[in-house]
């Protein structure tokens, strides 16, 4: 059986928009604040002013606190990007693979040459960001995330690598 069709109300349209408009800014807020987040490191080492080639937190006695930082850090700044538990999505690198090159190397050395430039890859991306034709892929975090910081939230992606 057909049924005749009816015009929508004036009301019933405003209804439907509304409903939309709604919908579109849950969706937009519900990505979180784009800005940069402060972290409060104020319970690790504090490294100094100028910065370290490697990850002093890696291993020794502030790996524990560096990692609660880090996990917390990562969450406020990079997951709206890299995903949650660094699980990315597919619009950003997932970070879980970062360095997974680096770990299927067999001589230590090469290994740790491995880690070295993927360290150094790792500080100048997060501090400079990357921007491509004008383009931001990724905001420079140096002005907002302290060495410490920064540290912290490798120190968290180290232990989200792929098995």
């Amino acid at each position: 059986m057909k049924t005749p069709s009816m015009p929508l109300s004036t009301r019933t349209v405003r209804g439907l928009l509304a409903l939309a408009i709604t919908c579109g800014v849950a969706a937009v807020m519900a990505h979180g604040d784009v800005t940069p987040q402060a972290v409060d490191t104020s319970t690790l080492p504090q490294l100094g002013a100028k910065w370290l080639d490697a990850n002093p937190y890696s291993a020794g006695p502030a790996n524990k606190e560096a990692l609660r930082i880090g996990t917390s850090a990562y969450n406020q700044n990079c997951a709206r990007c890299h995903g949650l538990e660094a699980i990315s999505g597919g619009i950003s690198p997932d970070l879980r693979k970062f360095d997974a090159e680096c770990t299927g190397y067999a001589d230590a050395g090469k290994k740790a040459a491995c880690f070295k430039e993927m360290d150094d890859y790792y500080l100048a991306t997060v501090r400079r960001g990357r921007v491509r034709d004008g383009r931001v892929y990724m905001p420079p975090f140096e002005a907002t995330l302290s060495q410490e910081a920064i540290w912290s939230i490798k120190t968290y992606l180290e232990t989200r690598r792929e098995k």
